[in-house]
């Protein structure tokens, strides 16, 4: 049986990997981070993620300048809960990735979902924050929506 193709994507990079600065897709600063961003984060333009905002995507490799436009292969995702939403993070490279690679982004996620869980409950929003681990990016792909022309950013606050 021969193995999908991985999907390809366009990614705008929101955070640049080194990053302190955590901004949404509106541009906005959504907070600081005590640590840099191990990886470039930003958005898929053309799809809508489970909570209202575009579909979040990394992309390992070189540190990209925010603003960047990439087409990269989507390999893999991430899927996070939180405030009972579901949300999946696409999993981006060049290059197959690695187990190593893969262990590293999970590391990441968990501990992130960790540190929005304790954000969450300083904020007063109710509702687990956890890392559901790693999943198909087509299948990422499917949960997404395809964006519509009168999307104007997430229904939920951040």
């Amino acid at each position: 049986m021969l193995a999908k193709r991985p999907p390809e994507v366009e990614v705008i990079i929101e955070i640049p990997r080194g990053s302190f600065l955590k901004r949404g897709t509106t541009g906005n600063i959504d907070f600081v981070s005590p640590f840099p961003c191990p990886f470039n984060y930003g958005s898929v333009p053309q799809y809508v993620g489970g909570e209202g905002d575009l579909l979040d995507a990394v992309v390992l490799g070189p540190r990209l300048d925010r603003g960047t436009r990439i087409r990269v292969s989507a390999r893999g995702a991430v899927g996070l809960s939180e405030r009972w939403m579901y949300d999946d993070k696409l999993i981006c490279s060049q290059h197959t990735i690695s187990e190593r690679q893969r262990r590293l982004v999970l590391l990441f996620f968990n501990f992130y979902a960790f540190c929005k869980g304790l954000r969450n409950f300083v904020r007063g929003r109710q509702g687990p924050t956890r890392c559901a681990g790693w999943g198909d990016a087509h299948s990422a792909i499917a949960r997404a929506t395809p964006r519509a022309d009168t999307w104007s950013g997430p229904r939920v606050p951040f």
